[in-house]
């Protein structure tokens, strides 16, 4: 122990004002997807320090000695790199150079906030956990490259997501550490005087103050929300003090900094966005704070929903009901019972827009939905999905009819893609491959790409990932005192100077449905697979669970018991430190990405989009994204069992599918190699793998799905209901509560007798009565559903639209309808009303519905 005072003192290096710009590009994350130079750049200035300071330009900067920085500035070989780094960063940052028709029609003006509780753009910000962090920064990602009007709000928290370690045996060690936001690409935002920008949020006897912090994403800006300033108690430091931490309190705090706070942030700020997305429903409690402003205005509290609702989307990322937010109504209240005089209503009638039919607790995703009118899951199969989970918010609506559409994931291609196939797709594809993703006249020239070179670069990408999985390892086994001896056989069929061996990558979070042990099902069938030298096969495992989540440690632990089984020595490995840097090491690295989760609680999945666009060849289950990805001749597929098989029976099943599309298939067709040293039938695989899936699962596509389908309309509607203080947004709100009122008392049936046959040509007179319950003719819409026999409600039915006529003495109204069916053979139709205005977003976002 050393004797006095231990004083800390941090000396920064004065940048030489040739090189003065490096703070710039440190202090803008378009460094983590310019396919590399500006990394390069700052690891190029002191290779170890970059790897000390976990890739942080900014931290780099501050800790390098001077005297590196003043050789930098006289290297004629470093100076060309960075003015050509400039040169690119000044170029994407200038002036537009022209945007599809969808961007084009989003002007500067329709300001899109994207509300997120996590978002992953590079290590060297770690304020995500995972998928939906990763997906919320390829977002902000594409939108700058597409110049949106867009930005984006989020919460700065001290600790991210953990570290992991594993020990000998396969117990997950999680270690959580703060973060010094001096070292990150974060800055406070500033007042016009100089002072910083902090907004208050009242909570139950006391306020809390956030400071916003601002962090350049290209073009984009992300907002942060940061509780951990002297302003506040102990207590609401730590709100936002750990990602995803504490317990149900401190997860509603946080939520309510997120959507409250976010959009006092955004009005501190001075911003009036036309539309607010909400990225899976923590951030919904934003509804309830743009509602307080409208009532404010003088708006009644439905008229405020309704001219809220139209300019919000709403994105869900869960595929089961035990995945989204819900807190008892009890703890709702505490937080917002003064709110209620505040939007004029009762306690009842805030709980109600948080509570779907039959539940007893407050849920995000019932809140989130009630308050916008553009709902989408993440995939087909996931919209499917959720229009099921949540068809009790529209309970008179068939599920494949209600507004829960889908706009599938894409992944950000700069980020994700090699450096070395962006060199090869500059040769082969022309330098303006990058402007033309969606294209794919594009992406088949693919299969000009040389074989030999295009299995170079595959090795070369393997070689990478196995110096990564090497020194991960020898620092694992350092540290459980394992032995070197027994390393290197560990590490025998990882040899970067040969990378031959055929790799299969799962890297992913290690949750119970996404079964991380189904390769374990039949040991003596995988002996039989791994067994043969002359075709020697290594699984790479990597990821984390929940520190809270027993079972998913349970995976880890059967991972590392199995690969510590003498016949899996070596062939299986498990390494620990799952993050950004490592999955962009597999996802390009790896021959097979295997993924096999339980059918259909794949969101969407996302890894397996990245793998695809670096040659990789997906093996999945026919879920989430794979499910409209594969095409029978991209990557191989494994087809859900039957959905009334028990837990057991279903593994076993899609087990045995798995293990023969590794023995028939995949490890045949690698080994199947000529005189040249390769597969010609592989690589002519990987090519098509790109081909077919790079140009249609890129966030560009996604992005400008997002325009077209919600953000364009949704700044429409937004226009349309403020106009003339907020009359339509008034009117609508009378509207509706006018039609609930009536609608138990509507009845529809048919007048005439259905005749069964007609031919080709001739019409169909059918006349329907409906009793309106004192609605109006025009706020009815009574409809004809025309299918062939069987396909009835599988999207594919015609609907025609009767026609009002007079009313008789009874009171019920006349509809009419002259058919005239377009297609011959065995037809069924079927006859229904619902409510309808010509202002609604959707046409059936009442959700009452009624059929002859």
């Amino acid at each position: 122990m050393q004797p006095g005072t231990t004083y800390n003192l941090d000396v920064y290096p004065k940048i030489p004002q040739r090189l003065i710009r490096l703070e710039e590009l440190a202090n803008n994350l378009w460094y983590s997807w310019d396919i590399m130079p500006t990394r390069a750049l700052f690891s190029r200035l002191d290779p170890v320090l970059w790897n000390a300071v976990g890739h942080s330009p900014k931290a780099l900067l501050k800790r390098i000695d001077e005297r590196r920085l003043i050789d930098a500035a006289e290297d004629k070989v470093f100076i060309d790199n960075y003015n050509r780094v400039l040169s690119a960063y000044d170029s994407y940052h200038g002036a537009p150079m022209g945007r599809d028709a969808a961007e084009q029609a989003l002007g500067q003006s329709d300001l899109v906030a994207y509300f997120c509780a996590e978002f992953g753009f590079h290590e060297s910000l770690p304020i995500y956990s995972g998928g939906l962090g990763i997906l919320a920064g390829d977002h902000c990602k594409a939108a700058s490259d597409l110049r949106l009007p867009f930005v984006g709000v989020g919460l700065l928290y001290r600790q991210g997501y953990f570290f992991q370690s594993i020990d000998s045996h396969g117990n997950q060690g999680a270690t959580y550490v703060d973060s010094d936001f001096d070292d990150l690409p974060v800055s406070p935002v500033q007042r016009e005087d100089g002072s910083e920008l902090k907004i208050a949020i009242e909570f139950p006897g006391r306020e809390v103050k956030a400071k916003v912090w601002q962090v350049r994403t290209g073009r984009v800006t992300l907002y942060l929300l940061d509780t951990d300033i002297e302003e506040n108690t102990p207590h609401d430091r730590n709100i936002a003090h750990q990602l995803y931490g504490g317990d149900r309190s401190t997860r509603i705090e946080q939520e309510i900094v997120l959507g409250v706070g976010g959009v006092r942030a955004l009005a501190a700020l001075g911003l009036k966005p036309a539309v607010w997305h909400i990225n899976e429903g923590h951030a919904a409690f934003l509804i309830l704070e743009r509602l307080r402003n409208l009532v404010q205005q003088g708006l009644d509290f439905a008229g405020a929903l309704e001219a809220v609702a139209v300019n919000t989307v709403f994105t869900t990322h869960t595929a089961v009901p035990a995945g989204h937010d819900h807190f008892s109504t009890q703890m709702v209240m505490q937080y917002f019972q003064d709110r209620c005089g505040e939007l004029g209503i009762s306690g009842e009638q805030l709980l109600a827009l948080g509570l779907g039919p039959g539940a007893s607790e407050f849920n995000m995703t019932t809140l989130a939905v009630r308050g916008s009118r553009f709902h989408n899951g993440v995939s087909k199969i996931h919209g499917e999905v959720s229009s099921r989970m949540l068809g009790d918010l529209w309970p008179q609506i068939p599920p494949q009819e209600n507004p829960i559409t889908s706009i599938t994931n894409g992944v950000h291609v700069p980020t994700f893609l090699s450096p070395e196939w962006a060199d090869a797709f500059d040769h082969f594809l022309g330098y303006g491959w990058s402007q033309r993703l969606g294209d794919q006249s594009c992406w088949d020239q693919i299969s000009e790409v040389p074989d030999h070179l295009f299995w170079s670069t595959r090795q070369h990408l393997k070689s990478q990932l196995l110096h990564l999985v090497r020194y991960r390892l020898r620092e694992q086994n350092a540290r459980n005192q394992g032995s070197e001896a027994h390393l290197d056989r560990l590490l025998r069929l990882c040899s970067p100077d040969n990378p031959t061996v055929l790799i299969i990558g799962f890297g992913r979070r290690f949750a119970t449905y996404k079964r991380a042990a189904l390769l374990f099902e039949d040991l003596d069938w995988l002996r039989q697979l791994l067994g043969d030298p002359q075709r020697p096969v290594l699984f790479l495992f990597a990821g984390k669970a929940h520190p809270a989540d027993v079972p998913g440690q349970d995976l880890i632990r059967r991972v590392m018991q199995v690969a510590q089984m003498p016949e899996f020595e070596g062939k299986i490995l498990l390494v620990e430190g799952y993050d950004l840097r490592l999955g962009r090491r597999m996802v390009s690295g790896v021959d097979v990405w295997l993924n096999n989760p339980v059918y259909p609680l794949e969101a969407s999945g996302t890894s397996g989009m990245k793998a695809a666009l670096n040659g990789v060849v997906n093996l999945s289950v026919l879920d989430g994204w794979w499910g409209e990805g594969y095409d029978g001749t991209n990557g191989w597929a494994i087809k859900p069992a039957a959905a009334g098989l028990d837990e057991a029976s279903r593994n076993r099943e899609e087990a045995r599918t798995l293990y023969e599309i590794l023995q028939d298939h995949v490890i045949p067709l690698y080994y199947n190699r000529t005189s040249a040293g390769y597969s010609p039938e592989w690589v002519k695989l990987a090519k098509r793998s790109i081909a077919s899936l790079l140009p249609r699962f890129n966030s560009a596509r996604m992005v400008g799905e997002y325009v077209a389908k919600c953000y364009l309309p949704a700044a429409q509607q937004g226009r349309r209901y403020a106009d003339k203080q907020f009359e339509i947004a008034r009117s609508v709100a009378a509207w509706k509560s006018r039609a609930r009122q009536a609608w138990p008392g509507v009845t529809l049936r048919r007048l005439n007798s259905p005749k069964k046959r007609i031919q080709f040509g001739e019409t169909l007179r059918i006349e329907t009565a409906v009793r309106l319950n004192g609605l109006n003719p025009e706020d009815v819409a009574v409809e004809l559903l025309l299918s062939r026999v069987g396909e009835f409600g599988n999207g594919e039915s015609r609907q025609h639209r009767f026609a009002a006529q007079d009313a008789d003495a009874g009171g019920e109204h006349r509809f009419v309808l002259e058919l005239a069916p377009e297609m011959c053979g065995k037809l069924d139709y079927r006859i229904r009303a619902y409510p309808w205005h010509e202002f609604l977003t959707h046409p059936l976002e009442l959700g009452l519905m009624i059929w002859a």
